[in-house]
């Protein structure tokens, strides 16, 4: 089962790319490129699965099931996976079927996932089942689940944390604070196990302050109930999960054209704004070193 821990064909080392100092000011500020890892299984999303790949080939299920959004990046990275490791693949889209595909749709059909749709009320119910397996059991009477393992939407679990916390493997050198996007918590709690000498400050890309309460619960399922090298910061949401203005779009144009690092309004964008902005208010320590997460996805 060792080749469910190696990426397929593609980069494995993610490059340490430093900004000049027009957006650094005096600080030293790098981005791991974690973009760059694999055109199609990049970012976090392939700390996420790894174990999670691993662990389906244990219990002996051939078919990887999950859920998302109909852009979803987890979606699309776990189609791939299952193209590049041997694994039938279903993702139940949030919404109804509208065609023509989307991009994001289209890529996962080319790479073998079978999509099906549940309305948003079914969506929102089936996320609050403590079985998601006998729900859709009852609901689709004429398929047979027992074959599948299932992934959470974003794929968010303990195996995915520890997963996460091995980003920091592909650090060469130290750093004083790591920021990430932060969207279901785990790359954020994930980051904190991996190295308690860091301080990790996770970007809320959704409205509202739940998200701490998430990380300290996969912190204490992975008997770390009182790490305290993290923090969530929720006032960069621009409204909400995809939710944008002009003056975020605008950021995200003129970062991507001057750095040549494509991101996105959804997260990377929300991310890099964010630093930007904590940088020009001082919020690090004077003479800190700060590690820019680049969790890759396309929107």
């Amino acid at each position: 089962m060792n080749d469910l821990l190696m990426l397929p064909d593609g980069i494995r080392q993610p490059p340490l790319q430093y900004l000049d100092s027009s957006f650094s000011g005096s600080y030293a500020v790098a981005v791991l490129r974690l973009d760059l890892m694999h055109l199609h299984i990049n970012g976090n999303k392939w700390f996420k699965l790894k174990y999670n790949l691993q662990q389906a080939r244990r219990e002996g299920k051939t078919t990887l099931l999950t859920f998302g959004g109909a852009y979803s990046n987890h979606l699309r990275a776990t189609a791939a996976a299952g193209h590049y490791f041997g694994f039938r693949t279903i993702g139940y889209v949030r919404g109804e079927l509208t065609e023509p595909l989307n991009p994001a749709l289209q890529f996962m059909r080319h790479m073998g996932m079978e999509l099906r749709y549940l309305n948003r009320s079914d969506y929102r119910t089936i996320h609050g089942q403590p079985d998601m397996r006998a729900w859709l059991q009852e609901h689709f009477p004429e398929e047979n689940f027992d074959d599948c393992y299932i992934l959470p939407e974003g794929g968010t679990n303990a195996l995915a944390v520890g997963g996460c916390a091995e980003i920091w493997q592909y650090v060469p050198e130290p750093f004083d604070y790591m920021l990430c996007a932060c969207g279901t918590s785990c790359t954020t709690a994930g980051l904190a196990l991996g190295n308690p000498n860091a301080k990790v400050l996770g970007i809320s890309v959704l409205k509202g302050n739940f998200l701490s309460q998430a990380v300290r619960q996969l912190l204490t399922a992975a008997n770390q109930p009182h790490a305290n090298n993290w923090e969530v910061i929720d006032s960069y949401h621009f409204g909400g999960y995809a939710r944008t203005t002009p003056e975020l779009e605008q950021f995200v144009r003129d970062f991507t054209n001057r750095y040549q690092i494509p991101i996105e309004p959804v997260y990377t964008g929300k991310l890099f704004y964010a630093v930007a902005d904590l940088l020009q208010k001082k919020h690090f320590a004077d003479g800190s070193k700060v590690l820019i997460l680049h969790t890759g996805g396309v929107y």
